[in-house]
């Protein structure tokens, strides 16, 4: 009879841990974007724009750009998308976005209207969380560390 009472303590100790734990890994709730200070970039204004309107810039502005994208990117991305803008397969790897009218097209779709399947959200609308100029800097950064960039 002890050695059932042992295994059956076993069992509930092992069930036990495995509860705590799964709770353990959900403990964190939901995750809200945090917002991003742009005022050292240029402004865009309130209507989106069709294609990435920082692609063209130079010198420190675009420096400044990539530097904010990549600060908003691992702030508010990198939980899904992979660190470095390198994705771990959860979320698509937004540095192979082509750096034209589709890669914008798409982006700017995703960001504004988020990912949903089976009622489940994958991904918020992130345009209820940063503005158009931090959505861009992050378009931005990711072209500069795209593979063929680097």
């Amino acid at each position: 009879m002890e050695k059932v009472e042992r295994n059956i303590c076993i069992l509930t100790a092992v069930a036990l841990l495995s509860v705590l734990s799964t709770q353990l890994a959900f403990a964190h709730g939901d995750v809200t974007p945090q917002s991003i200070d742009t005022s050292s970039i240029p402004t865009l204004g309130e209507d989106w724009a069709e294609t990435n309107p920082y692609r063209e810039l130079d010198g420190d502005v675009k420096v400044e750009i990539e530097r904010l994208g990549a600060s908003a990117y691992n702030q508010n991305c990198a939980r899904c998308h992979g660190l470095e803008g390198i994705s771990g397969g959860i979320a698509p790897d937004l540095r192979m976005l082509e750096p034209d009218y589709d890669g914008d097209e798409w982006y700017v779709y995703r960001v504004q209207n988020g990912a949903v399947r089976n009622g489940a959200v994958y991904m918020p609308k992130m345009t209820e969380h940063l503005n158009q100029e931090a959505l861009w800097a992050i378009r931005t950064w990711l072209e500069s560390v795209a593979p063929d960039n680097g």
